[in-house]
């Protein structure tokens, strides 16, 4: 019997785009060791921020908490089910903001020159973009996204079945793609429009916001946008509503409950390709 040989890539990618991945994954696997290694020198300081941190992030579902000591449900959901996409988005979301949320800084960057040194290295830009100033202390939202989640799985009255446990993953894992998609087009723009951070940002916490919700609490027009234009119902909304036996966004067929995957790797080409036509367009400061 022959031995397995090594992971090889699929025949339709090409060599060189298999080299820019490899080199990608290598520099930004160095850059971030370098900041974790920094942000591990000082234990108890990382530990103080940490805790802070998730402290703060923690805040948002206690506004929740609050809401519903007034009311029993929110737009026909129970506490426990708007904890379930209050944990989806929040997860999704936190591992978006910890891989690529330094990207978030561009703009300052193509302000004052500094992008030049990153252009000159042997290493792809968006690699070093993403893994610059790398913090480690973005782990507290994830840390609380997963502990609403845990408290929803086990409050929220839902039928399981092996379909909906296993959705559970691909929800988390397709949201935190979608929102890292969504952090790279918006550093791409960023590149034209370079004071244009805040703007990022009402997509990104803007949206992951915006997800906390049900959509029954927002307008027709608000829910279409974030669903065809703004793909982010993908993240939760959709396939949220198989799991708690809810209505589906916008009378949605039911096979859209299994687009989070397609959806995500829509967002991921549109945004590469958005990176790559910035930094065609970038010009330097001359400076």
């Amino acid at each position: 019997m022959r031995e397995p040989g090594p992971l090889r890539w699929p025949e339709w990618v090409r060599e060189p785009e298999r080299g820019r991945v490899r080199e990608g994954l290598r520099a930004y696997r160095l850059i971030a060791g370098m900041w974790i290694r920094s942000t591990m020198a000082y234990p108890l300081s990382f530990v103080m921020t940490l805790v802070s941190g998730l402290l703060v992030t923690g805040l948002d579902f206690v506004a929740i908490l609050l809401m519903f000591s007034r009311i029993d449900v929110l737009g026909g959901y129970s506490l426990p089910e708007v904890a379930f996409l209050y944990g989806l988005s929040a997860t999704s979301f936190g591992v978006a903001d910890l891989l690529i949320g330094s990207a978030g800084r561009l703009g300052s960057r193509v302000r004052d020159g500094t992008l030049d040194t990153l252009l000159v290295r042997p290493a792809p830009v968006l690699a070093q973009v993403a893994a610059d100033r790398f913090a480690l202390r973005r782990l507290s939202r994830i840390a609380q996204g997963l502990l609403v989640l845990g408290y929803a799985l086990t409050a929220a009255d839902v039928d399981w079945t092996p379909a909906k446990v296993l959705l559970v993953p691909v929800m988390l894992v397709s949201g935190a793609v979608i929102f890292g998609a969504v952090l790279v087009a918006g550093a791409a723009f960023q590149f034209v429009a370079q004071d244009a951070a805040e703007v990022q940002s009402a997509f990104t916490y803007g949206g992951q916001t915006l997800l906390q919700y049900p959509p029954t609490v927002f307008g027709k027009d608000l829910v279409r946008a974030v669903t065809f234009v703004f793909p982010l119902a993908f993240v939760n909304w959709v396939p949220a509503a198989r799991v708690l036996g809810r209505p589906y966004p916008l009378d949605l067929p039911e096979w859209t409950v299994y687009a989070p995957p397609l959806v995500a790797a829509a967002c991921c080409a549109s945004a590469g390709l958005a990176w790559r036509a910035g930094v065609r367009s970038y010009r330097s400061t001359g400076s």
